[in-house]
């Protein structure tokens, strides 16, 4: 956009995506931003870059539209800090970190002089899998940690919708709404320690997701099996097999593909060219390179070496 409209634009455009909102910056005669809106169903994403700003519910706006939304944004490195009040809650949010607004109540956030990188999500209040009579006063304005619990599998999955290399198609919408409003769902529930007003579907597809992070952040440790999982989850066994049957699939064979499909990128990936194959293999979890090598070529109907060599005259052909 010409210079001269881009802060007009800029503030058009959050009245159209979120709400009507007050929005001030020091840099509005000079003003830039990159926004992309992603729809889920009636659940939007919009990964943003822009210039420092302030933006303000006030009752009158409220007044004027209120779009039943709950806000949420996921800060990403190179945010400045951002301040965000709401109910007389102040926090100071950072990179990796989320908060989440009610946008029909007053509320401000700004960035005083560096930039806003983040993820906003616009979930209609009516979605989330709470009880009416939940309040979320305790969680409205506060810093939510995205490192560790809930926030993390949260903060992972809209990095991964958020990402353009990653392509969804429509029929994926409605599973991948579920996924994201149940992870939120977790989260609030969690930062108000009411986890048990969650449904029991909820429940579990929350605790399937968790079990489901946590085998791929320990494909590398060849003890991870079935009962190294259920014991970390403090379940047994069976109720594990129990979750996962549901799913269709089982934990074995989960590990055994995540596995595969790791050592599959790392044997396609020109940076790994001269990685020797057994140490591609133990960083996967496969103890032995033989049995690495069997289970691959029963999974790819080649050897890890053949599959690397071609994947690689691929990659180095040129296109036409």
């Amino acid at each position: 956009m010409p210079r001269s409209d881009r802060f007009a634009g800029w503030q058009q455009c959050m009245t159209d995506v979120v709400a009507p909102m007050e929005i001030t910056s020091p840099h509005a005669d000079d003003f830039w931003a990159d926004h992309r809106l992603l729809r889920i169903e009636d659940t939007l994403l919009w990964p943003t870059r822009l210039h420092a700003s302030r933006y303000r519910r006030t009752p009158r706006l409220i007044r004027q539209s209120d779009p039943g939304l709950l806000h949420m944004t996921l800060v990403l490195p190179g945010c400045g800090k951002m301040l965000v009040e709401q109910g007389g809650l102040r926090s100071a949010v950072e990179p990796h970190d989320l908060y989440v607004l009610d946008m029909s109540r007053p509320c401000d956030v700004r960035t005083d002089d560096e930039p806003i990188v983040g993820v906003g999500v616009d979930i209609p209040r009516s979605l989330l899998r709470l009880p009416m009579s939940t309040s979320l006063d305790h969680v409205l304005g506060r810093r939510l940690p995205g490192r560790h619990g809930f926030g993390a599998l949260l903060t992972q999955f809209i990095t991964q919708l958020a990402d353009p290399s990653d392509v969804y198609g429509p029929a994926d919408a409605p599973r991948l709404n579920r996924v994201l409003l149940d992870l939120a769902a977790g989260l609030l529930s969690r930062g108000l320690d009411r986890e048990t007003a969650l449904s029991p579907e909820t429940r579990t597809r929350n605790l399937v997701l968790t079990i489901r992070s946590f085998i791929g952040g320990n494909l590398h440790d060849p003890r991870l099996t079935p009962a190294a999982v259920a014991a970390a989850h403090h379940m047994s066994t069976r109720h594990l097999h129990r979750l996962f049957r549901r799913e269709g699939t089982t934990v074995a064979a989960l590990i055994r593909s995540q596995r595969l499909d790791r050592a599959r990128r790392d044997l396609a990936d020109p940076a790994l060219a001269h990685t020797p194959l057994h140490t591609i293999a133990a960083r996967c979890g496969f103890g032995a390179p033989a049995h690495f090598s069997r289970v691959f070529r029963a999974a790819h109907g080649m050897s890890p070496s053949d599959y690397r060599e071609v994947k690689l005259r691929e990659g180095a052909e040129p296109v036409r």
